[in-house]
């Protein structure tokens, strides 16, 4: 359930034969997933470490990276994003690019330090400590799951604001060698992916769970590096972290023991207890919230998620006096989360180990089974009400093909005009003549904004 095996062949089915996959049933899919998981992956490692009993010593015991860390990062976010432009030597429009380029390269090495967990746990789970193994892991990881997909990024312009740093740092011939770089990166990725099979295979106590998740995270990078589309790459890449940090998440606190005092504490020791429960409370956190971090999106084109449920309310938020508080919010749930991830799974600290029982104990077979089961089961049924709830919202109808520009030329900005500090964002809405393809006279001026939106923190 945890590996992209099975996610793969349902993100290729669904976006075959469409010549843009975001205007095939595949975005049905991955709006479900996004409203049901983005949000609720994101405060996981909060949850485990603020409404646990397993981690409620590690609060006392390490106050410096479970409380005083948070509420720095958190008190410096809205530090830089609240006071005006001219309050800062930076306008807020710099401050949110270099707060986004940031967090690019945090969540870049976020997946693949969770791939190199991931397969940890299945090492650890088949009793096997060898270091070498540990290190190869860490390398196939941070190769496969990190450097390749940074190239394939950069290769697809996909990187955070790629034009203020990326594209003055790499020459300019990488462009004209595109192909013969993803030929490279696809040579690479077959080499090191062999090289994981063929080890674990000569292993005595080879791991299933650990071949499938190996070949799974190779056919999320040959996708990256496939130039057809991004988007197939982004559904699958983002769907599967979010799965499994959810899973994870719903299995850790499992063996807590039972509080004391607190009637706080004693119902969420019963939620707790149950897997089942845990993703069902962070699916419907993941959909209430959905609305108020979709602010930090970057949607070019199409209907941002959160509007097909909320409607006009989501709409609003995005244009409201809120804007910097919502985006302050959330860069630091975002940065937060890469730190308490870190926190709550470090098992070199037999702490971690104590307080993650459940998640690395030895569990019977019969109790996983009916663990998966569950997870299955609360996944197909709020996947469903969630599809029903868009279906009933009038979102567009499946297929249509969004209007695409033959030419598009660049706008005219002379140079004086930033020295006056005359720059931002805006839309413009003109009409078109159907039969010769014209811009008629006729255009109205519909918002202005002096600022950027982020891209999402994953």
């Amino acid at each position: 359930m945890l590996s992209a095996l099975w996610l793969a062949p349902i993100v290729l089915l669904l976006a075959h034969g469409y010549s843009n996959p975001e205007s095939s049933p595949l975005d049905l899919l991955y709006f479900g997933l996004t409203a049901l998981f983005w949000i609720g992956h994101r405060l996981s490692s909060t949850y485990l470490a603020y409404c646990t009993e397993a981690y409620r010593p590690l609060l006392r015991a390490q106050p410096i990276r479970f409380v005083a860390m948070p509420i720095i990062i958190t008190a410096a976010c809205f530090a830089l994003f609240l006071p005006a432009d001219s309050a800062l030597p930076w306008t807020r429009e710099e401050r949110l690019i270099g707060l986004a380029i940031i967090d690019y390269a945090c969540v870049t090495y976020h997946f693949a330090a969770q791939h190199f967990g991931a397969l940890s746990l299945y090492r650890v789970r088949a009793d096997r400590f060898c270091i070498q193994t540990r290190r190869l892991d860490r390398f196939f990881a941070l190769t496969a799951g990190g450097v390749l997909v940074f190239v394939a990024d950069i290769l697809a312009g996909a990187v955070a604001y790629q034009e203020q740093w990326v594209d003055r740092w790499f020459p300019a011939w990488i462009v004209s060698a595109e192909n013969g770089i993803r030929g490279g990166a696809t040579l690479a990725l077959f080499a090191t992916t062999a090289i994981m099979l063929v080890a674990e295979l000569r292993t005595p106590r080879w791991s299933l769970p650990r071949i499938l998740y190996i070949i799974g995270l190779a056919v999320m990078v040959g996708l990256a590096l496939r130039p057809r589309s991004l988007f197939l790459f982004v559904v699958i890449w983002t769907s599967q972290h979010w799965i499994l940090a959810t899973g994870l998440a719903s299995q850790t606190p499992s063996a807590e023991s039972a509080p004391t005092t607190g009637i706080v504490r004693r119902y969420l020791h019963r939620l707790n207890v149950r897997p089942w429960a845990v993703v069902l409370f962070l699916m419907l956190l993941s959909l209430v919230f959905l609305p108020i971090f979709e602010v930090e999106a970057n949607r070019e084109t199409g209907t941002y998620y959160g509007d097909r449920i909320f409607g006009a309310f989501a709409t609003q938020l995005r244009t409201s006096t809120w804007l910097p508080a919502l985006l302050a919010l959330g860069f630091a749930t975002g940065f937060i989360h890469y730190l308490l991830d870190r926190s709550v799974y470090r098992m070199s600290d037999p702490q971690v180990r104590a307080a993650a029982s459940g998640l690395i104990g030895n569990v019977a077979g019969r109790s996983r089974r009916k663990n998966v089961s569950s997870f299955a089961l609360v996944l197909v049924l709020a996947f469903m009400s969630v599809c029903s709830l868009h279906a009933q919202t009038g979102s567009p109808a499946a297929g249509q093909q969004s209007p695409k520009a033959i030419y598009t030329p660049r706008p005219i900005y002379r140079p004086e005009w930033a020295k006056q500090g005359l720059a931002g964002k805006g839309v413009v809405l003109v009409t078109i003549d159907q039969q010769t393809g014209k811009v008629s006279a006729e255009t109205r001026r519909v918002f202005v904004t002096p600022s950027k939106c982020s891209l999402p923190s994953f």
